[in-house]
């Protein structure tokens, strides 16, 4: 069967459990002088919302309720949104913000968890695909062009479009990829993603878009898929949020 394929980037195409999930611990402890590092568990509790896909933003979420617990308001706290960003993007990238020759943050040691082959497999299953992440433009094409060799990419990325679980990216990609490859518009779209975010969006683009196949296809991040424990209670969230179904890792997902 012919279909579009859309992927989300972090926690499906890299590992960002030290580098996405890392530098948001390290702002939140920094913004919280030093006195509150949430864990894994603490940012997956805040994910499962599934309103806080930018990293920024749920970072100063986590500042401020922590800020919240110790009897403040939201308007003591007194919180600015461009440090917070600022002093996340040089953990995330390092000190050279805008030079990605120069990146050696976080960024620089994250796994790959597929392979450009894995991409020539789709092509030879008349699968056509595209990316759609909240992650910004030049830290999706760092991965996509400079670590995967994927040239010139179908790519809506946080400079785009609006945060997920905004379907406005998801539309924009699909009619990308349409456009580039003269495809048919009545094609299935399947979305991979490891958040709640990425599965609401995708079941708000079918109440946007009914006349169309939408299937929700949820990845098991890594920092939860090798724990049997963690990776069901994940599992679940992703198949309440609306997921057709959950791989464990992206490269399981030809095999369906």
């Amino acid at each position: 069967m012919s279909a579009i394929v859309i992927f989300d980037i972090d926690g499906v195409i890299r590992d960002v459990t030290n580098s996405y999930r890392r530098a948001l611990a390290d702002t939140v402890e920094h913004f919280t002088n030093n006195h509150y590092r949430p864990s894994m568990e603490d940012i997956d509790s805040l994910k499962a919302e599934g309103i806080w896909n930018n990293d920024w933003l749920g970072s100063q979420e986590l500042i401020y309720r922590y800020f919240e617990q110790m009897g403040k308001s939201r308007d003591e706290i007194n919180l600015n949104y461009e440090e917070i960003v600022d002093f996340f993007q040089r953990r995330y990238r390092g000190q050279n913000l805008e030079q990605p020759t120069s990146w050696d943050g976080y960024i620089s040691s994250e796994p790959l968890l597929v392979s450009r082959e894995y991409f020539e497999i789709l092509d030879k299953n008349n699968l056509y695909w595209g990316f759609f992440s909240g992650a910004t433009n030049g830290s999706a094409q760092y991965i996509l062009q400079r670590r995967l060799g994927l040239e010139n990419p179908v790519l809506v990325a946080m400079d785009d479009a609006p945060s997920k679980p905004d379907p406005t990216g998801l539309f924009l990609a699909v009619n990308l990829l349409e456009e580039k490859l003269s495809l048919d518009n009545s094609l299935p779209v399947i979305y991979l993603g490891d958040t709640v975010a990425d599965i609401i969006t995708v079941m708000k683009a079918k109440e946007i878009k009914p006349e169309r196949e939408w299937i929700a296809v949820g990845v098991l991040p890594p920092h939860v898929s090798n724990d049997n424990e963690k990776g069901d209670k994940y599992r679940q969230q992703l198949i309440d949020s609306g997921a057709s179904f959950v791989v464990n890792q992206i490269t399981d997902f030809y095999d369906f």
